[in-house]
């Protein structure tokens, strides 16, 4: 049983928690913040549901796992009958996803993809599952981040088992409901707060929390960020619609348009494997602020320049 049977398993839970949530921020207005809109929540249901519609085409584009192939040449096999097999293998695979995750904000080919998830204005937990499809170049690419876990011999089935305990780990953290939990589990462990803080798109929070179940890799890799101030969720420059096929590929779009209009080799391949908001014709060093991983960059004027 791996991701796709977890999740499928999951969806009527996921259902009742949303409906849950929304039924309490209506029992309490004054607490529902920025939680979400009936627009975005549609979309966000519409976009999971074609791709659940679409996931049977992936068998045809990804025809090859990478981690499939490392655990058939690894000389090495973890045996799923030992518990301590099973601990480490949580930990070692939520740190792959920590890399996976992180290159989906540093690259952009893969941000075409996971800024789907990030492109709602909103959080709640219908957030969770703005998930994007049909984007088997990233897939291909992120899947690399757990071959690590595969040649040390953990069973490829184990691995994509452990995948999905990691997804569904995180579907009830995407939620304003809860503020913060206690000090222990705060250090150790993702939360709604720390989770928060990855879907923010003002400056304290860009590229901050990569975290899947553990935080404490972010601590390690120096990308931690505490909740501090109140969180502007969405995209730097946000995509002003609802539309599940825009919401997709609005991003794609964008890199194709880049890629066709650049002059070099060198600006080609940097709109491709540079991190999110690179552009062929920087402005000087002196005149950059920042280049943010989640859109665009920041220029001396203050001008967002794609």
């Amino acid at each position: 049983m791996g991701r796709v049977e977890l999740l499928s398993y999951a969806i009527p839970a996921f259902a009742v928690l949303m409906l849950v949530e929304w039924l309490a921020y209506r029992r309490d207005p004054d607490r529902s913040g920025n939680s979400g809109s009936a627009r975005d929540t549609a979309s966000n249901i519409a976009t999971f549901t074609l791709g659940r519609l679409v996931k049977p085409l992936m068998q045809y584009l990804l025809p090859f796992s990478a981690v499939v192939g490392a655990a058939a040449i690894t000389p090495l096999h973890l045996s799923p009958r030992s518990w301590w097999v099973w601990v480490l293998g949580l930990i070692v695979t939520d740190l792959c996803y920590y890399w996976a995750h992180r290159a989906d904000h540093r690259v952009r080919l893969m941000w075409t993809a996971h800024n789907v998830h990030h492109s709602s204005e909103y959080f709640n937990l219908s957030t969770a599952i703005r998930l994007s499809w049909l984007h088997p170049v990233p897939n291909i690419l992120r899947g690399l981040a757990w071959v690590p876990a595969a040649l040390l011999g953990f069973p490829a089935w184990m691995i994509f088992l452990l995948q999905g305990i990691g997804l569904l780990y995180q579907f009830p953290i995407h939620t304003q409901r809860v503020r913060t939990l206690p000090r222990p589990i705060e250090f150790l462990f993702n939360t709604p707060s720390h989770h928060r803080v990855h879907h923010g798109s003002n400056k304290p929070y860009i590229d901050k929390n990569y975290g899947g179940i553990l935080i404490i890799w972010d601590r390690m890799f120096g990308s931690f960020a505490a909740e501090s101030e109140p969180v502007r969720y969405g995209l730097i420059k946000n995509i002003g619609t609802d539309n599940p096929l825009k919401v997709n590929y609005h991003e794609l779009a964008a890199l194709i348009r880049d890629v066709r209009g650049a002059s070099t080799w060198r600006g080609r391949l940097g709109y491709v494997f540079g991190p999110p908001g690179w552009t062929e014709h920087a402005a000087p060093a002196s005149e950059v602020v920042e280049v943010p991983a989640t859109g665009r960059t920041v220029e001396r004027a203050g001008q967002l320049t794609s």
